[in-house]
């Protein structure tokens, strides 16, 4: 199987140049899905921190980047959306979250906030042994013993260290939401509504912002908290 893709059909969450090489790395089996931006990408193309596949699986074998707190050997790991990558030998680390054209960017935190990420629960389901299991954006899984507190498109905040649930935030009105995707993407404000629609069709949400808001489709929102209103700057400018 091939370890390259074209650039002009990569995934317009991509944070790279289309009309560039004709060849970027094609993302690896993981989390995230077909949306995942493979690891080498960002390191090379967003971050500038290698120039090569080689130079980048060298920094990766010495262990010194991490993702959700884990050491990562594999260049086409995908990363997406809420992944914390951090560098602890040069002090950095970094949000991954979508800016308002629908394409990740690297957005800086200190070295608290890179402690935990953000997940959308997208399923629960009961598991062999009566255990609860939720089942996040990226298609990672958390086991709760507790399932009452819980429902589909609530939040939570998952510690990188013992993977356990540290803060819950729940999905309805007046809550804080950004769109991940959509004509949205990257804008952020607070729910006005929620219409459920219906038979098949896709629930709506309403949603309050200082520049007057907008519509779209719940899938597109995810719950998140005000601390991600303070992160400053983008890495890829």
């Amino acid at each position: 199987m091939t370890r390259h893709q074209k650039r002009l059909s990569v995934p317009n969450s991509w944070p790279v140049e289309r009309k560039t090489n004709t060849f970027t790395v094609k993302a690896g089996a993981g989390p995230h899905g077909e949306a995942g931006v493979p690891l080498v990408v960002l390191l090379r193309d967003v971050l500038g921190y290698v120039d090569s596949t080689k130079e980048a699986r060298y920094a990766l074998n010495n262990d010194s980047i991490l993702v959700n707190g884990d050491a990562i050997s594999d260049e086409q790991r995908p990363i997406g959306m809420f992944d914390i990558l951090a560098f602890p030998e040069r002090g950095e680390y970094f949000r991954v979250f979508p800016d308002e054209g629908g394409r990740l960017a690297l957005t800086p935190v200190d070295e608290d906030a890179a402690g935990s990420r953000l997940g959308k629960i997208t399923n629960k389901t009961v598991v062999p042994g009566g255990v609860t299991q939720l089942t996040l954006h990226d298609g990672t899984n958390v086991r709760v013993d507790d399932d009452a507190d819980y429902e589909t498109n609530d939040s939570i905040v998952v510690d990188n260290e013992t993977k356990e649930i540290v803060a819950h935030f729940e999905y309805e009105e007046g809550e804080l939401v950004t769109a991940v995707a959509g004509q949205h993407a990257g804008q952020i404000g607070e729910i006005e509504a929620i219409d459920v629609t219906l038979g098949s069709g896709d629930n709506t949400v309403t949603v309050a912002s200082e520049d007057g808001g907008y519509e779209t489709v719940e899938e597109y929102v995810v719950v998140i908290d005000e601390n991600f209103t303070d992160d400053e700057g983008d890495a890829d400018e």
